[in-house]
């Protein structure tokens, strides 16, 4: 027996040596958008350096989830060693195509060892293809070592949609584009990673975010009742004809999605409340790019049979007036025209008319006010150009009507809309004017006031005598002695400055855990009434403002990061630090996580109380 397995053990090395090390690939070769599927590289041999390939056209939802396996056999005498190494990536299609896999490697004794490309064809999903529902295994390949760890986000678990208000329009109609994120998963952190060139289009950015936060609603599609986060909100107005196509907005959030734990648990009594879902034991956080559909506005041009001689490109549904602040003056005063465009359409684009006065008159460069403001039907307000006018000869005069033209969408048509008439009474002014003086108009830029010589100057003159030097003299000593004082007080000031930083810091540190504790009782005054928000409120404020407090961080410096590296230079242990950052993150995605609302409140608030009294003995 001891011979056996003496050369047992000296031939294993040969049948392993003689095994030829091969890199295979597993997947679907046809999927939808939105489906999730799995790409599992299998090697027959030990390898390391294992490099995938890229997966572009695709999101990587997980992995790489590694796994292996050995075994030894023996059949009619002969031994044999199988050795088992497994890849596996947890993909999701997000856009029709076909798209090719690249090779994968591995070195494998020294020896460099590949996989075949290959490609994958994604189909849209228009309802005829069997698309895996939220949370279900379906997307996945069968018989491939699924992992039912994985994290599992669908296309119809999470998307990014935008809604035109209309898709028809004119050349200089606006309409609405609002920018909606669906989802039925906690998420945070989003941020647009790319914005729409609006190629072809005025735009205006309308979203009321209210300073940050976004404005949530629900919707139910199709049965489902999805969390509806408007993430912006857009004005466009086409500049030209013709059928114009939007790109794609694509941001980048972080979805929390909820994987299964078979892991038997330990007799620990706390660990049932520390691998609860809620404080992130079982929560993996996945980094999800999304982006909307590409969409086509037609847009027609304005009608050219129609068109009035003095239309300057109005497009709405518009008011026109005209106010004047006197009718009778004398000369070389001046009074004030103001012409008011009102209503809803491209208000910031459309030209204001031009009156046309007496050639007596000087006229200035109008004042052009806008106020806008947003409604329902897009953006709409008035523009008011405020001419100041200054009439050169004493007479009669008339201030012909001005015409506004507008198309109106709503109708198909042209309206032409006109100002009052004015007459101007001008009598002759106190010797202001002189027989024969020319005055041009205000295009000619020529004003002759009757006078072309100016009165003699009178009264004593100041006097000072010529080329005094400033260098040397009493004054410059003292400016240069001034300046070198200010340098002084500057110092003590910088000084006294740090110093009462430093005792702030300190200040706040002695006072921080008496600070987080007032907070924590409002926490739990929120928690008895069950009044979410504020209590989310109170213990995100109590857990930051410790920290912060704690450590000396100003609040323009306060994040994660900045949490992790001041904790770690404290010398704070690893737990301790990732416990505390994952009960901050806790905080942000408590509202939205399944379970019992009081139940979530009542652990996240023992959660606080004991990470700060942790906290509290190391620092």
């Amino acid at each position: 027996m001891n011979k056996r397995i003496i050369l047992f053990l000296m031939l294993c090395p040969l049948w392993l040596w003689a095994q030829d090390a091969t890199l295979t690939v597993s997947s679907k070769k046809q999927v939808v958008v939105g489906e999730r599927f799995q790409v599992v590289f299998e090697v027959n041999a030990e390898g390391k350096n294992f490099q995938a390939p890229s997966f572009d056209g695709f999101t990587v939802v997980g992995g790489p989830f590694s796994s292996s396996s050995s075994s030894f056999s023996m059949v009619n005498g002969s031994m044999s060693h199988t050795v088992k190494n497994t890849y596996t990536y947890a993909l999701q299609a997000y856009k029709e195509g076909t798209f090719r896999i690249g090779s994968a490697s591995l070195t494998v004794k020294g020896d460099k060892v590949s996989s075949e490309p290959f490609d994958i064809k994604v189909l849209p999903d228009d309802g005829s293809h069997a698309t895996p529902s939220a949370g279900s295994s379906s997307g996945f390949n069968q018989g491939q070592g699924q992992n039912t760890n994985d994290p599992k986000v669908s296309g119809k678990d999470l998307f990014l949609k935008v809604i035109p208000s209309k898709k028809t329009v004119y050349v200089g109609e606006q309409m609405i584009l609002t920018y909606k994120l669906y989802t039925k998963v906690p998420v945070s952190s989003l941020q647009v990673s790319k914005m729409p060139a609006y190629a072809g289009f005025w735009t205006k950015d309308i979203s009321d975010n209210n300073g940050g936060a976004l404005r949530q609603t629900s919707e139910y599609i199709n049965g489902e009742e999805y969390t509806v986060a408007e993430i912006q909100k857009v004005i466009v107005v086409p500049q030209r004809s013709g059928a114009l196509s939007l790109d794609p907005m694509s941001i980048e959030c972080i979805a929390q999605i909820r994987s299964e734990n078979n892991n038997r648990r330990s007799n620990d009594p706390f660990d049932i409340f520390f691998n609860d879902p809620f404080f992130n034991r079982n929560i993996v956080n996945v980094k999800k790019e999304l982006s909307t559909s590409t969409i086509t506005i037609d847009v027609k041009s304005l009608p050219a049979n129609q068109k009035p001689d003095g239309f300057a490109g109005a497009v709405g549904n518009f008011n026109f007036k005209s106010e004047i602040d006197k009718t009778a003056l004398k000369t070389n005063e001046a009074f004030t025209l103001t012409l008011i465009v009102s209503g809803t359409g491209n208000i910031e684009l459309l030209q204001m008319p031009e009156p046309n006065f007496p050639p007596d008159f000087e006229v200035y460069d109008p004042k052009i006010t806008t106020s806008t403001n947003v409604t329902a039907q897009g953006l709409s307000g008035s523009k008011k150009a405020e001419y100041l006018v200054i009439p050169r000869r004493a007479g009669n005069f008339s201030l012909s009507p001005v015409e506004f033209n507008f198309f109106n969408p709503a109708t198909g048509t042209y309206t032409a809309l006109q100002s009052d008439n004015y007459a101007i009474h001008v009598e002759k002014g106190s010797g202001d004017e002189a027989d024969g003086s020319i005055y041009a108009s205000n295009q000619e830029g020529i004003k002759y006031l009757g006078s072309d010589i100016r009165h003699i100057a009178t009264g004593k003159p100041q006097l000072k005598e010529k080329h005094v030097a400033f260098f040397g003299s009493a004054a410059y000593f003292v400016i240069l002695l001034a300046m070198l004082l200010a340098f002084v007080l500057l110092l003590l000031l910088l000084k006294k400055r740090e110093n009462d930083r430093q005792d702030n810091v300190a200040n706040r540190n002695k006072k921080a855990t008496k600070v987080a504790r007032g907070r924590l009782k409002k926490a739990e005054q929120y928690l008895k009434v069950k009044d979410q928000d504020n209590f989310y409120t109170e213990m995100s404020q109590a857990l930051w403002g410790y920290i912060a407090d704690k450590l000396g961080i100003e609040q323009s410096r306060l994040s994660m990061d900045t949490v992790s590296e001041a904790m770690k230079e404290k010398n704070v242990p690893d737990d301790l630090t990732q416990q505390f950052v994952d009960t901050l993150n806790n905080c942000e995605f408590a509202r939205f996580a399944p379970g019992s609302a009081e139940e979530k409140m009542g652990d996240l608030y023992h959660k606080g109380i004991e990470l700060i009294t942790k906290a509290e003995k190391v620092l």
